[in-house]
């Protein structure tokens, strides 16, 4: 029973080393990306200013930094008290010329039964019809006034201008405000990633190239969506899409990766790289079939066809034949 049990264990003993242990691969030349680390800022699509249409005091103020807002919403209120007294006035002469086309039209409806007896002239009645006509077109003109002044008073109203989140108040409630103020800063149409790279690197972006995101520890991707023409301060901008980004603190910053062109390089299996004493080695095949370890400085490790490659700066050729896995141990040995 014993010898049965450590022959299956000498079994897959072998058949680990087995599948562990692999021929001589070549050290050979790949085309890799030149990726640039660089850090992008959260920012909203549209960032747009709730103003104030009217001057006055700040009498309430709805909303505070990070609330969610609706397009039209109300989120402030301003008043001046000069409107009240306004609207006052034109009623009161909206008052008084109401009396004197009452009284017009009294003494247009005596006109014509004098004029009907003949006691009175055309003239006269002419004249009456006109006074009424005047006073009824006064009055409309003013209650066109009033309803300019009402509109005054209902552009009192802070309304949102989209749909999104509030990213600064800058006023507070009691504030004496002018027209044309901003009282609130809306952030909406999504958020994105904004990129500020030097101009020399304006050539090696291309639109829908994919860029790697790395935010909160967690790996992720994007797509470079639009490139500016114009030059700001010697850099480029550039805005970056993301599927489920977080949005939480807007101006955030974010280390992303940009892909700023490719470069031929040396590359071997990272399991043929061997590390001792700070140095690392790898064991190459040499003439006559003799292993030979050589040192090596390896640069970034890529994953290439599902494997993964480390890039070697010095130490190797192009058709050196590298030993991995089990095989370049037992050639040590």
């Amino acid at each position: 029973m014993l010898r049965a049990v450590m022959t299956a264990c000498l079994v897959l003993l072998c058949a680990a080393t087995a599948s562990v242990a692999e021929g001589p691969v070549p050290a050979r030349r790949v085309e890799l990306t030149d990726w640039k680390a660089v850090y992008a800022r959260v920012e909203a699509r549209d960032s747009i200013p709730a103003r104030a249409r009217l001057g006055g005091t700040l009498v309430a103020l709805a909303v505070s930094e990070g609330d969610s807002v609706t397009a039209g919403q109300p989120i402030a209120r301003i008043v001046d008290e000069k409107i009240a007294i306004q609207l006052k006035a034109s009623d009161a002469e909206l008052e008084a010329l109401r009396a004197e086309l009452e009284n017009a039209r009294a003494e247009l409806k005596r006109g014509e039964e004098l004029r009907a007896r003949g006691v009175t002239t055309e003239q006269r009645l002419d004249a009456l019809r006109t006074q009424v006509n005047v006073l009824e077109n006064t009055i409309a003109a003013k209650q066109a006034s009033r309803r300019v002044i009402e509109q005054q008073a209902a552009e009192g109203d802070v309304l949102a201008p989209l749909a999104g989140r509030v990213l600064s108040v800058p006023v507070a409630r009691g504030a004496v405000v002018m027209a044309g103020e901003t009282v609130a800063t809306i952030g909406g149409g999504g958020f994105y990633l904004r990129l500020a790279l030097p101009e020399r690197h304006a050539g090696l972006l291309h639109e829908g190239a994919a860029i790697a995101i790395e935010s909160a520890g967690s790996a992720g991707q994007g797509r470079l969506a639009k490139v500016y023409p114009q030059i700001e301060n010697g850099r480029v901008l550039a805005d970056v899409e993301v599927e489920n980004l977080d949005a939480a603190f807007v101006d955030a910053r974010v280390l992303v990766r940009v892909p700023l062109g490719r470069r031929a390089a040396l590359v071997v299996p990272k399991a043929a790289l061997a590390t001792r004493a700070g140095l690392d080695f790898v064991t190459v095949l040499a003439d006559g079939g003799r292993a030979l370890e050589v040192a090596v400085v390896p640069a970034a490790v890529e994953e290439i066809d599902g494997v993964e490659m480390v890039e070697i700066v010095s130490g190797l050729a192009e058709g050196d034949l590298v030993m991995i896995g089990a095989e370049g141990a037992a050639h040590e040995q």
